[in-house]
This record gives C-alpha cells, structure tokens and sequence, in this order.
C-alpha cells in the first residue's frame, strides 16, 4: 500500500504513473527523507491502533517491516503488510489516509482505495 500528499490523481493509470514517480523520488535513493508532519502522523495513527515498538507487538500487528515509520520518506509512504492481517489494516489504513486528506493506493492492484 502507498500514501502520499497531494491531489488525488483523476484515475487508477495517473495514481500508477504518480506512485511511480513518487516511488523513483523519494525510496529508491541513498539517504531517505525524513517524513513530512502529515506521513508521520498518518503513520502515528496506524501504530496507535497496531504497536511496533517491541518486538512482541510488532509479532502481533499487520506491519511486514518495522519499524513501521522507516517506510515512510517525504511527503511518500509505501509499506507492505501481513497476508493475514492485509484485509484489516489495509482497510483502517485507507480511512485513516482519507481522512487526513493523503492519496491511497494499492500498487498491487493498480488502484486508488476510495
């Protein structure tokens, strides 16, 4: 799953050329960026409901990596989860996303969550 800032893209082929260039830009590079205030908190929410700070909770959430904060770089977020726990977190992260106003999509897919 990604998240990022800015407008939502017009349709499922602009968010797969936006995520692209995101991706490019802000994780395939040397020295990440550190997040914007916007991802940090995006990503504070989703540990709220999902912890990663021990060894013990990260076991128990849906985070594939952790922690998960290090998935984040700039105003760009992307991060894999769980196979058994995707469908929830996927879900929670989506409406956490649309409610702090960032873009969400599913590379996998190919498609925006709405």
């Amino acid at each position: 799953m990604s998240v990022w800032e800015g407008e939502p893209p017009a349709d499922d082929v602009a968010a797969r050329a936006t995520f692209q260039a995101l991706y490019g830009q802000y994780v395939k590079r040397e020295y990440p960026t550190p997040p914007t205030s916007k991802i940090a908190e995006f990503v504070a929410i989703l540990v709220k409901r999902w912890p990663d700070d021990t060894d013990e909770a990260f076991d128990e959430s849906p985070w594939a990596a952790g922690p998960l904060i290090r998935e984040a770089s700039g105003p760009f977020m992307y991060f894999a989860m769980t196979y058994g726990r995707a469908d929830e977190a996927a879900s929670f992260a989506a409406a956490t996303a649309a409610r702090l106003g960032l873009v969400c999509f599913n590379p996998q897919e190919g498609r925006l969550w709405r």
